[in-house]
């Protein structure tokens, strides 16, 4: 068994799977620490790959699987710059995101988010860039970075765009509502779901009968059925930056710092 444990996320290998844990309080929101976490774990995935057939990705904190990104820490860093500094840095930020998540999209594993409770804004875009979400009862999914003035950033809006329809992602991105697990199932972004507290128990019998197919044949399936829209990520960069820019946005975060609320990114 190969384990890696570090300070927001941890991972192990064992009978020819890979388990990625997220455990960063309060709610695995992904600011520059686990995104260096994550870059590392990035670059053992070819490593991985080579001894695995699937991976995990799921979360040990009762509260979900991610509230998405670090706001806090995003408010914090720019708050003193001028909107071309600002914009330089969070650009630097998304484009760092992005090549983790486009690995994590390309890698020949078979890639499984076992996701629960809150499943918010970057958080659900690591779980778009999985092959399959297996989502327990009680999940929720949305991009409440809406409510901020941004639209999502961490390649979101083509990934949702490739699983669904555009009715679905109409309704999520002009509306700011959220979705439960239930309809998320129905419209067909969420491939099984799980009882409440189950959804790793159920990624891991998914893991199983995934093992038991030719390993050649489910590359050149997941090559064929899974292109990564590139230039649309791309895109999506430039007009995250474009919103990030404006007085408006800044004053939003503002108020999501000093809210009171332990969960303020909830609706």
């Amino acid at each position: 068994m190969e384990r890696f444990q570090g300070r927001t996320l941890s991972w192990e290998v064992a009978g020819g799977v890979v388990e990625l844990a997220l455990h960063r309080e309060p709610c695995n929101e992904i600011g520059s620490l686990m995104v260096e976490e994550l870059e590392q774990f990035a670059g053992a995935l070819d490593a991985l790959a080579e001894r695995a057939h699937v991976l995990i990705l799921h979360s040990t904190l009762r509260c979900g699987f991610s509230a998405g990104a670090d706001l806090r820490e995003l408010y914090e860093r720019a708050r003193h710059l001028d909107a071309a500094a600002r914009v330089a840095g969070v650009r630097a930020f998304l484009e760092r995101i992005h090549k983790v998540l486009n690995l994590l999209d390309a890698t020949p594993l078979v890639t499984i988010a076992a996701v629960h409770g809150v499943t918010f804004g970057g958080g659900f875009e690591v779980a778009l860039a999985c092959d399959l979400i297996i989502a327990d009862k009680m999940t929720r999914f949305g991009f409440p970075e809406l409510r901020l003035g941004l639209i999502p950033g961490f390649g979101g809006i083509p990934r949702l765009k490739r699983e669904v329809g555009n009715g679905v992602v109409r309704d999520l991105l002009l509306t700011g509502r959220t979705v439960n697990a239930a309809r998320a199932h129905a419209v067909g972004l969420v491939s099984q779901l799980a009882a409440e507290g189950q959804a790793l128990i159920v990624a891991r019998a998914t893991a199983a009968q995934i093992a038991k197919f030719d390993t050649a044949a489910r590359q050149t399936a997941k090559r064929f059925i899974k292109p990564i829209p590139h230039e649309e990520l791309r895109r999506e960069i430039e007009l995250f930056c474009e919103l990030f820019a404006r007085p408006d946005v800044m004053e939003n975060l503002r108020r999501f710092v000093e809210s009171r609320s332990p969960f303020p990114y909830l609706p």
